[in-house]
């Protein structure tokens, strides 16, 4: 993913999600993302098969991240999207064992779902296993893209190993409190940037990748955050 240039801030990697549509994949990266991300999982609104992934990501330029986003799907289909979109990442979004994660042929993102009586114990198996840990809003019933914020401020501290993106409900108007309170990797963002599932907006992206900039500097601003 790549880096800014300019003055020494912590930094917010921005990955814009469960794209359907070449020009949101265009306009996530004039916007200023670090990463995009295609859901190739059956039950999802914004799911898209490899070929419309293929579409989708053929324009994206080197060093934007290609994500696949896959929800308990096979090795096998996962090293299959992975050779035939060019992927740069991975993120698993269902109950992937660490055991699985290790045999990703790219780099692992491990989400896993918040809910009541979470804890940091859950991600220690993953150690070493995976690159980055995403934390998003738990759902009966989806597995990321409710559009539901996560109650950010009691959070706990994830352990130093597992670079956070943090999900769940993130839209221009909140992510600056979201970044501020849990100074994360990376933010990830879906249905806050869009005007129905799959299909994104390219104002609202624009306004979400500033958001994140404001954010970071007033991080820097005030002395706190990471480069």
């Amino acid at each position: 993913m790549r880096e800014r240039v300019g003055k020494k801030v912590h930094r917010t990697r921005i990955k814009i999600c469960g794209l359907t549509r070449a020009q949101d994949a265009a306009a996530s990266v004039a916007s200023g993302a670090d990463a995009v991300g295609v859901i190739l999982h059956a039950d999802s609104p914004r799911r898209v098969g490899l070929e419309d992934a293929a579409a989708i990501l053929r324009d994206v330029p080197p060093p934007v991240a290609r994500v696949g986003v896959f929800v308990d799907s096979s090795i096998d289909f996962v090293r299959e999207a992975v050779d035939a979109l060019s992927l740069s990442m991975v993120q698993f979004h269902g109950h992937e064992s660490p055991e699985f994660c290790s045999s990703s042929p790219v780099p692992v993102i491990k989400a896993i779902q918040v809910g009541k009586g979470f804890a940091t114990r859950v991600v220690e198996p993953f150690r070493g296993r995976t690159g980055a840990i995403l934390l998003d809003t738990y759902s009966p019933h989806m597995q990321g893209g409710t559009g539901t914020s996560l109650r950010w401020h009691i959070l706990p501290a994830l352990p130093g190993w597992a670079p956070l993106f943090l999900a769940g409900g993130l839209n221009a108007d909140n992510v600056g409190e979201a970044i501020a309170l849990t100074h994360p990797f990376a933010v990830d963002v879906s249905s806050g940037v869009e005007v129905s599932p799959g299909v994104k907006d390219y104002a609202a992206i624009q306004a979400f990748c500033e958001a994140v900039r404001r954010a970071d500097s007033n991080t820097a601003d005030s002395g706190g955050g990471a480069s």
